[in-house]
């Protein structure tokens, strides 16, 4: 467990006002990501089997939660760890054309995590995807598309001040890109988190493009990231300066997905081939699936960022230490 207190916090706003600002930023983010993106909100699932080779491995570390059905003896279920690969499945067999996508409420358990202020056993986020063409898997393609995203989190931050001007976080301006390579140059002799920090105190809204690519210096990555979703040369995560915390704020992490050629050397760089084998990946390499881009954007988070929360928990249901939840409250840390 690790726990930052800030100096002299205020909420400014009471948990019942801030469980209808959760709401309102919800229903009304939502409705304009879908209507710029050109996106349908669909349904998705919790679990998914084992075998089907969809679940997402993250950081090639978490334990998913795992149980078994009655009437399917044999097969491992899995709670989902992301949609990432699902949705470029499901655009697909729903029968999405180029430039359409879709996005879901994804919903986790994250039972290896860390719990701090940012990070909960729990995760809620948009998952999103949506098809384009072989010749728009190109960085001008992601970086058009996180402005896009940004536009519309720029403004939920006005419609947020309109109906709690004394408790909105202002937000840049606009997006700064740098590659993780560049990042590790121009800090070398930071960590990556204090790396993060200093780019983002310094610009306020960055997105740190090729995750995980090794880098020269380290020799690792700048993050871990599965190598059968993300495309490590078209991918990143875009992150916002948090003045409560005084820390970078990851809101989104997105990319460009593999194709039938980057899906086998990155596997093959993750020495984890046998994952080629898969009916997902299969379908990958035999060019069956389409081009995509797509991502998951916190809910949470991005309550937390608008609203200028010092703990995750002051906008999301989950399960906290008793000492967290008693340290928090004696600083005006009210968790749900």
């Amino acid at each position: 467990m690790n726990l930052q207190i800030p100096e002299n916090y205020n909420p400014v706003l009471s948990v019942k006002e801030t469980q209808e600002a959760i709401k309102y930023i919800r229903d009304t983010f939502q409705n304009e990501f879908g209507k710029e993106m050109n996106l349908l909100r669909i349904s998705a699932p919790l679990f998914v089997t084992k075998s089907s080779g969809l679940n997402d491995n993250l950081n090639g570390i978490e334990r998913p939660v795992s149980f078994d059905i009655q009437e399917m003896s044999g097969e491992q279920i899995e709670v989902v760890q992301s949609l990432a690969k699902w949705k470029r499945y499901a655009l697909k067999k729903y029968g999405f054309n180029v430039h359409e996508g879709l996005y879901t409420n994804m919903n986790a358990i994250r039972r290896d995590e860390i719990l701090d202020n940012l990070h909960s056993a729990y995760v809620d986020q948009w998952d999103w995807e949506k098809i384009i063409t072989k010749k728009e898997r190109s960085e001008e393609t992601l970086e058009e598309t996180v402005q896009t995203i940004f536009k519309v989190i720029k403004h939920m931050e006005h419609e947020v001040w309109y109906k709690y001007p004394q408790a909105v976080c202002h937000l840049a301006d606009d997006v700064f890109f740098i590659t993780s390579q560049q990042l590790e140059d121009l800090y070398p002799d930071l960590s990556v988190k204090d790396r993060e920090n200093a780019i983002v105190r310094d610009k306020k809204c960055v997105f740190i493009k090729h995750i995980g690519l090794p880098l020269k210096r380290s020799g690792k990555p700048h993050d871990g990231r599965a190598p059968d979703y993300d495309d490590w040369q078209l991918n990143g995560d875009l992150l916002f300066w948090l003045p409560a915390l005084q820390r970078a704020l990851e809101i989104s992490s997105m990319g460009i997905r593999v194709d039938e050629n980057s899906i086998v050397s990155q596997c093959k760089a993750a020495h984890c081939e046998g994952r080629l084998i898969l009916p997902y990946h299969k379908m990958i390499i035999n060019k069956e699936l389409p081009y995509t881009i797509g991502g998951g954007i916190g809910q949470s988070r991005l309550c937390m960022l608008l609203l200028n929360k010092a703990h995750v928990g002051e906008v999301q249901a989950s399960i906290w230490p008793e000492k967290m939840i008693a340290d928090c409250e004696k600083h005006n840390i009210h968790l749900l």
